[in-house]
């Protein structure tokens, strides 16, 4: 992964994390929409992308390079979150090393990539995205919470008086609230996932009320941040629209060719049902499981990010049940089983080392499993500058905001931007076939556009070819 972290490889949401680096060193306090030249709010200005823009125009690095530390600090917090959780569960030293070989190759036999899945391949090219850093954080969360939980219960015999002071400090559990609603603003979809695996180490702990108090303080706590952070309205995400269930709607398609693998840990979960009834990972597998089976039932199919909520518990089980105290036979099949499984799930996901490595450095065998990451739009920027509109298709939109411009339309749905239909329109009339010239010049003057990209541009006057670009592009600048 420190190897994938030197390549950046693109693909995915890195534009839109880029450009909204880029807005908040040239603005931290109103940077206006990351990809569009319009002065709204977004989700993606979240507190951790907030720490990488003031580091950005403290030290005048580049955006990419300041992305690079950023995968390196959420990299380093989910290694040392999911040892710290990992812990929680069981005291065995090989117990932390299994678990994170199972989150990320007790996958399926077909390669799955999403934001906020931990999958090998996933992990790579997201290393750098917030949800890596919010996932991270909830481990770290799930950690302490149990911790806690537990110093709270043991407030009986020798030691109660530590233990019950530990309990009633106020402190820790706003703390603890704080660090929730940190993992919500950075990545909300994690934020599910985290409060699911809260909400399940609340239950397996059976707290009393004066603990189950200081929770609802915790919470309160939580929702006072969520409220007050300045930069979007948190609670106005709960009315997206219909294109955000579109998009979603491909994660309840091919469950056991991605997830397969996964069944593993399923069973495992039986077992420590069977020896626990109120065992916190069987709960927060079973409260993922009923969030995402009612969003595949109701159409929110946007509640499938939940997924991890589901994943994660069975992949921890499948490695703890490794190590458990029992009869040797018993804990040597489980181990071949558990090997098999993850070596299908890392020759899944083998071709990964590409983004390491590169492509050459592969055998032919591996290198056929290498997706190429996307190319950029760094052969624009030695003329297009920061601030200038663009006139481009939805996948050069995008990349082009990361170096600085806007586009006529995100490339991403924006719950904010009012009138984000209108602007797709606008694109794909003026790359569509049937559009006139004056037609096409009304969009270029509503929106000041400054520059076109793209391929088989209709030759207006106004159009002066500057330079081309891989796969046949065209950067065209806009004669007034």
């Amino acid at each position: 992964m420190l190897l994938v972290i030197v390549r950046l490889p693109w693909a995915g949401d890195l534009g839109m994390h880029a450009a909204t680096v880029q807005r908040l060193r040239h603005d931290l306090l109103h940077p206006g929409n990351p990809l569009v030249d319009v002065d709204t709010p977004s989700p993606y200005y979240s507190p951790w992308m907030l720490v990488l823009g003031c580091v950005a125009k403290l030290t005048g690095l580049s955006v990419f390079v300041v992305l690079r530390i950023g995968a390196l600090a959420g990299l380093a917090l989910l290694v040392t979150g999911v040892r710290r959780y990992v812990r929680t569960l069981s005291a065995r030293p090989v117990a932390p090393a299994l678990a994170f070989l199972c989150l990320v190759l007790l996958w399926g036999p077909v390669l799955f990539n999403w934001s906020g899945f931990l999958g090998l391949n996933s992990l790579a090219l997201t290393v750098s995205y917030p949800s890596v850093f919010a996932l991270g954080l909830s481990f770290h969360l799930w950690a302490w919470l149990t911790r806690v939980l537990r110093e709270a219960g043991a407030a009986t015999g020798e030691g109660a008086a530590d233990a019950e002071r530990a309990a009633d400090d106020w402190g820790v559990w706003l703390r603890l609230g704080l660090l929730w609603a940190l993992v919500l603003l950075c990545h909300q979809f994690t934020g599910v996932v985290a409060t699911l695996g809260a909400l399940a180490v609340v239950i397996s702990a059976r707290p009393d009320r004066r603990v189950l108090l200081r929770v609802g303080g915790a919470l309160v706590m939580g929702v006072v941040l969520l409220a007050l952070w300045p930069y979007y309205d948190f609670f106005a995400l709960f009315s997206a629209g219909a294109d955000l269930e579109a998009i979603h709607r491909s994660l309840y398609t091919h469950l056991a060719g991605r997830f397969g693998l996964a069944l593993l840990g399923v069973a495992a979960l039986a077992l420590r049902l069977r020896r626990d009834r109120r065992d916190p990972l069987v709960l927060f597998f079973l409260l993922g499981l009923l969030v995402v089976a009612a969003g595949g039932a109701t159409g929110h199919y946007s509640w499938g990010r939940a997924l991890p909520a589901v994943l994660i518990p069975a992949q921890l089980a499948a490695a703890l049940e490794t190590v458990p105290a029992g009869g040797r036979a018993v804990r040597t099949g489980w181990a071949c089983a558990l090997g098999a499984a993850l070596a299908v799930g890392a020759w899944a996901q083998a071709g990964t080392l590409g983004y390491a490595v590169g492509r050459d450095a592969l055998p032919a065998v591996v290198a056929a499993k290498y997706r190429p990451p996307w190319g950029g739009y760094q052969w624009i920027t030695p003329w297009v500058k920061y601030g200038d509109v663009v006139m481009a298709r939805t996948l050069p939109s995008r990349q082009i905001p990361a170096y600085g411009p806007y586009t006529v339309a995100p490339g991403y749905p924006d719950v904010f931007l009012p009138d984000q239909g209108r602007r797709d329109a606008a694109v794909a009339r003026y790359f569509g076939p049937g559009t006139s010239a004056d037609g096409r010049w009304a969009m270029i003057r509503e929106y000041g556009v400054q520059w076109v990209v793209g391929t088989a541009v209709a030759p207006d006057p106004w159009l002066r070819r500057v330079t081309g670009g891989p796969a046949g592009q065209t950067l065209y600048e806009v004669r007034r």
